[in-house]
């Protein structure tokens, strides 16, 4: 069931627009905007700031425009998926999500969270409405990820928004687990995008105290982050002590923790050279990040972030032919993967290798950089 745009359409007439000539506009052909308007399809995130601007909306209306339910009839709602499917499809996204371009994922995944939504609104059961309550706080959690994902870590207000719900729902379903993950992914957007590191280390501590009973794995997690925002502060001995009580919850992981499968001696070992590469030690972050780097092979949007530290960490002691070997690998990561924390560290690198700029390795490396930042 593809639910139509109708307020989205409403607001391109509010606007003076006809179909034709918002695609003028825009820059796309016309059936674009008719499959905008029939569901079927979205805006690219790149386009999204200019559409927002010609129909005189801020960029939360536009997603508002574009996630709104619209209304259905009663023998429409009878077609509609069940709670057991609209939870399946939410697992396949999830399941491509570290391999598959965020981009490629977006629509399908949207088309689902507003189903999620309207048929909570719509379910007379108080247990079909709370399993779905459940569903939309996981599926708002997924939708941030892909939005800032797919606009490459710029649009910071979009994924805010969408944490915000999941952790609404999460309360309302008393879901701490759910709304501790939603509150640590609300922490990556003050870390990674508005590069405010104390802000970021307070919310991923609230994301950690939130979770400490009901799930180790996921205390472990937030607290890496806590150690990364120390580190990024420049806080060494609070950064070493919050790494420490992360490994600590290692111990603390039962068998029914659902974040158990993401918290590894992986994980904290990719924390932990980011860390060191924060606090300049970066002859420390190269060591514990190369060895993690092959463990990484089938989490490509992971493995691109951990390649593009250890990229850094190589210019920081000046090995130039090592540096242009593990950015080659970065890029390879990026191409399949168009992870936005990947993206970020590649083209740090690549500013950063400006002092060598007329060697050739440097050469290919920015014209690499530039085709990957050239493909949609």
């Amino acid at each position: 069931m593809v639910a139509k745009r109708t307020a989205f359409a409403r607001a391109r007439k509010a606007a003076g627009y006809t179909q034709e000539t918002l695609a003028e506009a825009i820059g796309v052909d016309v059936t674009t905007v008719g499959n905008w308007e029939s569901g079927k399809s979205e805006p690219q995130p790149y386009k999204r700031p200019k559409l927002a601007k010609l129909l005189n909306v801020s960029s939360s209306e536009l997603e508002d425009l574009l996630h709104r339910p619209s209304p259905h009839t009663a023998a429409q709602l009878a077609d509609a998926p069940s709670t057991d499917d609209l939870r399946y499809r939410l697992q396949q996204v999830e399941l491509a999500y570290n391999t598959a371009p965020s981009t490629s994922l977006l629509a399908t995944a949207s088309q689902n969270h507003g189903q999620i939504t309207y048929l909570q609104s719509q379910v007379r059961s108080k247990r079909d409405r709370r399993d779905l309550v459940a569903l939309e706080a996981e599926s708002a959690v997924l939708m941030g990820q892909l939005v800032w994902d797919a606009s490459q870590r710029r649009d910071h207000q979009a994924p805010r928004k969408y944490f915000e719900q999941a952790v609404q729902a999460a309360r309302l379903s008393g879901d701490s687990v759910a709304e501790a993950y939603a509150t640590l992914r609300t922490s990556y957007l003050a870390l990674y995008g508005d590069k405010a590191p104390a802000e970021g280390l307070a919310v991923a501590q609230r994301a950690a105290d939130t979770a400490i009973d009901a799930s180790p794995a996921l205390a472990g997690l937030a607290l890496l982050h806590v150690a990364e925002a120390n580190a990024m502060l420049g806080q060494r001995q609070q950064c070493d002590q919050a790494l420490d009580d992360a490994r600590q919850q290692l111990d603390r992981v039962h068998a029914v923790d659902t974040v158990a499968e993401h918290f590894t001696t992986a994980e904290i070992d990719r924390l932990a050279g980011s860390c060191y590469l924060f606090l300049g030690l970066s002859k420390r972050a190269e060591a514990t990040l190369r060895s993690v780097a092959c463990e990484l092979e089938s989490k490509k949007k992971s493995q691109s972030i951990v390649l593009g530290n250890l990229t850094l960490a190589y210019i920081q002691q000046g090995e130039l032919h090592e540096a242009a070997r593990s950015l080659h690998q970065t890029i390879d990561a990026l191409e399949t993967s168009r992870g936005g924390g990947g993206f970020a560290l590649a083209f740090e690198a690549g500013r950063k290798l400006a002092p060598w700029r007329q060697e050739v390795a440097v050469q290919e490396l920015h014209d690499r950089l530039f085709t990957l930042m050239a493909t949609p």
